[in-house]
């Protein structure tokens, strides 16, 4: 059986805020140390039935990068779950979803900026 490895490393200030998100993985086209401004990781516990989850961001990532990697995570999870049921109907309920949250963001963003 392969093996793959995912490592990730996060160097924290004195008040534990991530400074440095690096990661890399074995068996991938690229093995080098990736830098990422910010990580969502999701596990299921299938015998308690729960999601555990690690979100991080560091300081240096901007509202507006976090509003593009939110619909970015949320089209590629409608189409993890469309691969994954074939419910074609929900997909397409969960994309609307991340289209209308990204519009709404951005409508806020420009009548912040007035």
């Amino acid at each position: 059986m392969e093996h793959s490895t995912i490592t990730i490393k996060v160097k924290l200030d004195k008040d534990k805020i991530p400074q440095q998100i690096e990661w890399n993985a074995t068996g991938t086209t690229t093995e080098q140390t990736q830098q990422a401004k910010g990580l969502m990781l999701a596990f299921w516990d299938g015998m308690e039935k729960t999601a555990m989850r690690i979100d991080l961001w560091t300081k240096e990532m901007m509202v507006d990068e976090m509003a593009d990697f939110f619909y970015q995570t949320l089209i590629t999870m409608a189409d993890t779950y469309n691969r994954a049921t074939h419910h074609e109907d929900l997909t397409n309920e969960m994309k609307e979803f991340a289209k209308t949250f990204y519009q709404k963001f951005r409508d806020k963003q420009l009548k912040e900026s007035k």
